[in-house]
């Protein structure tokens, strides 16, 4: 699930906001989100003393560095706002 995805499910989640806050709020979570991942890929090392760790990241294969201005999924969006609103405009008339 990446930016757009998310963007078109939540439009349908809160039908109650306007689409252009949706999209900022997407764009805001993804940006803080690429920032902020590398953070939880870091564990102290009084964490890896201990004998026994039911979960130690080996295994954790996720993507850590992320582009944080996602160009073409953030234009993607914008794209999407616009088409919505000149069909929301079309539709009132």
């Amino acid at each position: 699930c990446g930016p757009v995805t998310m963007f078109e499910k939540l439009r349908h989640l809160w039908s109650h906001l306007p689409v252009q806050t949706v999209a900022d709020k997407v764009r805001r979570f993804f940006f803080y989100y690429s920032i902020n991942r590398h953070k939880m890929t870091v564990i102290t090392p009084s964490y890896h003393a201990e004998n026994y760790s039911p979960d130690d990241n080996r295994f954790d294969l996720r993507q850590f560095l992320y582009n944080a201005r996602w160009p073409r999924q953030f234009a993607t969006i914008a794209r999407r706002v616009k088409e919505l609103a000149a069909s929301e405009k079309k539709s009132k008339i």
